[in-house]
């Protein structure tokens, strides 16, 4: 599973060969999340409303990153870092 990013203990995702629609996992401690990229909708799973509220700021921030690492990842198994939420 290729990670994105890393900031403020929060881990971005995008797993190999994963469903559509395309998505990215947040895991904060004992806790993941599965967001749409496109909407940014939670699709499965919870995380501490602090902490969707900032996941959700960074993805909007860095959504045609999102979307360009789920294609690659989903093509050919390369990716890119993403900065962090500063």
């Amino acid at each position: 599973m290729p990670e994105l990013s890393r900031f403020l203990g929060m881990v971005i995702s995008i797993y190999f060969d994963d469903h559509n629609p395309p998505h990215f996992h947040v895991l904060y401690n004992e806790h993941e999340a599965l967001i749409s990229i496109n909407d940014l909708t939670v699709l499965k799973g919870s995380l501490p409303s602090r902490v969707l509220g900032l996941a959700m700021e960074w993805a909007d921030l860095h959504k045609a990153e999102l979307l360009k690492n789920w294609d690659m990842v989903q093509r050919d198994g390369k990716f890119f870092k993403i900065e962090p939420l500063t």
